[in-house]
């Protein structure tokens, strides 16, 4: 059957399939948006009232936004009552760092900006070469803290991949009386989420819209509204909710409820790297040692700047990111390969390559293919 996805269509002037489209390898980044979140954004469009109006229509509003906490509480594994919506990861980050009052925050090294930006004061936790958050290092840090302590730490990395231990990060923190915020943007509708007291997802990593997350909140008693004002949200977050988006987040999520296409996407990652290592042996897969998501892959062209390889993969028809694609499209360092102990230059040539649910082993077989003759091109130049 068709995809109802925009590139998947038919181009109306030539009649032409959009198999020649460019290949999009940036899921990290954002996603394609289900046809069943377009399905249930629409429908909800339609009960327009605010739902926190007690007339009629006001009533159905308020259903519709309570049957989408319960839908996304099933597959979050949580009470509907924890989930409080916001306007995305980025919020729900913010609304745990500065609603839970804390003498001391301990943040990991590799952490989003949407952390480190809003954490200010915070003890950086280290990590090892591969990015993994160095426990003992954390044990000492909670050891010499000053009390009530919230720690932060990601469950995905964005630019590796790495996936954290956070079951480790957990039981220090209740051995020594912390609260957790997890970020699980990179990983829900991929991972299981952790019984974290705070745990932050964003819809548009997992097939639904922009503009539109939560924080799943299961110690209540700790946290204070930042944005104030009607009281929505349990009072936890003011001003009214985005319904459509919001049952398009349920949509979404219940898509991505089965999660057999990890396993695909995995052997696929796994093949390319395979294949840029026969192709240019110098390149390096940064957090290789270290257990990933199969979804992304960060890769150094050595002699090669970031910059010049996503130019010309893009050309080539490959769409693709520098680090975090969330800098207002600037090309940067990363603070992630910093934190590894991955040197300025060797990290200014890294790009990292996400996969998704649509990713096939042709566009993979082929940006490999891309990639190698770039990196061969470049190494001729230089010679």
């Amino acid at each position: 059957m068709a995809s109802a996805y925009i590139w998947d269509k038919p181009d109306s002037a030539t009649g032409t399939a959009l198999a020649a489209m460019p290949a999009y390898l940036d899921y990290n980044a954002t996603t394609p948006i289900e046809p069943a979140a377009v399905e249930a954004m629409t429908a909800a469009a339609r009960a327009w009232a605010n739902p926190s109006s007690v007339h009629g229509a006001g009533r159905k509003a308020k259903g519709a936004l309570e049957a989408a906490r319960e839908q996304m509480a099933r597959y979050l594994s949580c009470q509907p009552q924890a989930i409080v919506f916001t306007s995305g990861g980025t919020e729900a980050l913010g609304l745990t760092l500065h609603g839970v009052p804390a003498a001391t925050r301990i943040v990991s090294a590799v952490e989003h900006s949407a952390v480190l930006a809003q954490a200010g004061g915070a003890i950086v936790a280290p990590v090892d070469g591969d990015g993994i958050i160095d426990l003992a290092a954390l044990e000492g840090l909670l050891a010499q803290a000053e009390g009530p302590v919230l720690v932060a730490v990601m469950q995905v990395n964005n630019e590796t991949g790495v996936i954290q231990p956070i079951d480790g990060v957990l039981r220090l923190a209740r051995d020594h009386g912390a609260r957790v915020l997890v970020d699980a943007v990179q990983a829900a509708g991929k991972l299981s989420l952790p019984a974290a007291d705070f745990v932050a997802v964003s819809a548009h990593k997992l097939g639904g819209p922009p503009g539109v997350g939560a924080l799943i909140v299961r110690c209540a008693e700790d946290l204070s509204a930042v944005q104030r004002g009607g009281g929505q949200e349990r009072g936890f977050r003011a001003g009214t909710e985005n319904l459509p988006g919001i049952a398009g987040f349920a949509a979404a999520l219940e898509a991505r409820a089965d999660t057999n296409w990890i396993a695909r996407v995995t052997e696929m990652r796994d093949r390319l790297e395979e294949r840029l290592r026969a192709g240019v042996p110098s390149v390096e897969i940064f957090g290789a040692g270290a257990p990933r998501l199969g979804t992304t892959s960060c890769i150094r062209m050595p002699g090669v700047a970031a910059s010049t390889q996503l130019i010309a993969l893009d050309l080539a028809g490959y769409q693709v990111s520098s680090g975090a694609a969330c800098s207002s499209g600037k090309v940067k360092a990363s603070h992630v390969l910093a934190a590894m102990g991955i040197g300025p230059e060797a990290a200014g040539e890294a790009i990292r390559v996400s996969l998704g649910w649509h990713t096939t082993a042709a566009e993979v077989e082929s940006f490999a293919e891309a990639w190698t003759s770039l990196a061969k091109r470049q190494a001729a130049k230089a010679a």
